[in-house]
């Protein structure tokens, strides 16, 4: 499926994804070179949900790992299940017998790295907002993704049953170091052209037309050209879509509606204010 990138891009579209080009070549490549693929770009334009699609294209399990200030090792790895290592000591000493090993799998958390390398079938793994952690986690990253595997000192070395498609993604709050850049193969997403974005809306806010997702799509872009402190990603205008259909659809105004639905579009006090004053400009023809 990876191999041919028109069927790959047909695939997706399918499951309501249309990738242009550049991203279909950099998910083809990163899948034919085993190579992890980290995708930048704003929030918005699609970064997680590929992950989400390709993982259904590709019938394979979806294990995410979002990340955050203060994410660690054992939180991405594994932890012991300590309580349950207690009860299980106590009720030895009630029962009078030998406590037995509290390192065994049954009191093994697993979570997400872990998951990953042990799904039978591979899995699709998502590092979601890479950005967010620490420089100590992402040099530990860094390591998991050039072996994957991980050593438990109380189990053994565990080692990948199915190495998995590894996407990373950034909104690129921080500058990632060039040793994780260098180790993946790497994808910029922009926001889509006019013509793409219009496909997309009419895809996930089906029964709209074609000259009033034009419109919309017209607006957005409008929007995106204001000094807004967030300009709105493809998320936001489909779901802008699907509100202007609705209100329309009670017998609003198609203007009107645009209007009344702006804050499923851009999502601070500031940012509708400054809307409000460019309207004529942006809700237009």
């Amino acid at each position: 499926m990876l191999a041919d990138q028109e069927t790959l891009g047909r695939r997706l579209g399918a499951e309501g994804y249309l990738a242009d080009e550049g991203l279909l070549t950099a998910v083809r490549l990163a899948g034919l070179l085993g190579l992890p693929l980290l995708l930048e770009g704003e929030p918005g334009v699609g970064k997680t949900e590929i992950a989400n699609v390709l993982a259904r294209v590709l019938g394979r399990e979806l294990i995410r790992l979002q990340c955050y200030e203060g994410l660690d090792a054992s939180q991405a790895l594994y932890e012991w299940d300590y309580p349950k290592q207690l009860l299980s000591l106590r009720a030895a000493e009630v029962e009078g017998r030998g406590v037995g090993d509290l390192y065994r799998e049954e009191f093994l958390l697993q979570r997400p790295l872990l998951r990953a390398l042990r799904a039978a079938s591979g899995a699709v793994l998502l590092i979601d907002e890479i950005d967010r952690a620490d420089s100590e986690f992402e040099a530990f990253l860094l390591e998991f993704l050039g072996d994957f595997q991980i050593t438990i000192p109380e189990i053994g070395t565990i080692r990948a049953a199915s190495v998995p498609f590894v996407i990373l993604t950034s909104n690129r709050t921080r500058e990632l170091h060039d040793a994780l850049k260098r180790r993946c193969l790497y994808h910029w997403i922009p926001f889509p052209d006019a013509e793409r974005e219009q496909a997309i809306i009419q895809a996930q806010a089906p029964g709209l037309d074609e000259r009033s997702a034009a419109r919309l799509v017209a607006a957005v872009h409008r929007i995106r050209g204001l000094a807004l402190l967030k300009r709105p990603g493809i998320a936001e205008s489909t779901s802008w879509a699907r509100g202007v259909q609705a209100l329309t659809r009670e017998g609003a105004g198609w203007l009107e509606a645009m209007r009344r639905s702006a804050g499923l579009l851009v999502k601070y006090e500031e940012d509708l204010s400054l809307v409000g004053r460019h309207a004529a400009e942006v809700f237009g023809d």
